[in-house]
């Protein structure tokens, strides 16, 4: 960081997760960063069709900026870009919509801007990059990426113990508010009753485990997508509105007494 002249100028990459129309010409730019972490700045001009740099400010991409400080947001002088995750990613549907709930969950998993959240954002780089290598079905590369954001921002769900008593012997269920697993001697009212192997699917996506995950059953792999979606939504208050969007498989049901998450009426997580 330097000072030019009593402009403060500095430079980060970041992936770009949202914009929004400001005037005639301009875009708010909402970006996670490297080294600041969440920033809101202005790219001026940027939806006339000369701009310089409008196309590398598009969602997915992974940027380079250079930004000097103002009183209210930023603004941004020059953009280059690293990688368009968005270019592999828009023609095809699943591996796009499962991109747009990574995008979504990180800016929210975020919540304060202009703090340093480096873990988030190479998850979220990572989460891009192995969605478009197209190696693992997306739902899953979704899953794992919002089980190991949780995890950072410190509500990692008990998977392998219960969350009550810490004991790991007669797992029967999961309750979102208690905290994730739970013994049926702490079984509470509402909670789900997921198979077995769904939290052995849930383990291997929080821990990496992609030969385990890559071999496991479709309806594990729906339990798994509708506990990790109620358990993100209770803990961030409001829900991940482009979850909705997700693919599903055709024969998805949702878990079996899973609790509605804070705020929503029961039913409407994926």
């Amino acid at each position: 960081m330097r000072d030019n002249g009593g402009v403060t100028v500095y430079r980060d990459e970041g992936i770009v997760l949202r914009t929004q129309k400001l005037g005639e010409a301009d875009r708010i730019i909402t970006v996670l960063t490297r080294r600041t972490g969440k920033i809101r700045a202005v790219a001026k001009g940027v939806r006339k069709t000369r701009s310089k740099f409008g196309a590398r400010l598009e969602p997915f991409t992974h940027v380079d900026l250079q930004l000097y400080e103002r009183r209210s947001l930023d603004m941004i002088t020059q953009a280059e870009t690293l990688r368009p995750y968005g270019e592999p990613l828009v023609a095809d549907y699943p591996r796009y919509t499962a991109g747009v709930a990574m995008l979504e969950a990180a800016e929210k998993l975020v919540g304060e801007e202009r703090e340093p959240s480096l873990r988030q954002f190479l998850l979220l780089v990572g989460g891009l990059r192995t969605l478009c290598e197209r190696t693992h079905e997306p739902r899953l590369v979704l899953d794992a990426f919002m089980l190991r954001s949780l995890s950072v921002a410190g509500w990692a769900p008990a998977l392998d113990e219960c969350a009550r008593c810490g004991g790991r012997a007669g797992i029967r269920g999961f309750a979102v508010a208690a905290g994730g697993a739970i013994c049926l001697a702490c079984r509470v009212p509402g909670s789900a009753t997921p198979a077995p192997e769904t939290f052995t699917l849930m383990l291997a996506l929080l821990r990496g485990e992609w030969d385990v995950a890559d071999a496991s059953q479709d309806r594990n792999r729906v339990e798994c997508s509708g506990l990790v979606a109620a358990y993100l939504q209770w803990h961030l208050e409001h829900g991940i509105r482009s979850l909705r969007h997700v693919e599903r498989s055709k024969s998805e049901v949702p878990p079996t007494g899973a609790a509605p998450q804070r705020g929503q009426a029961a039913g409407t997580a994926p």
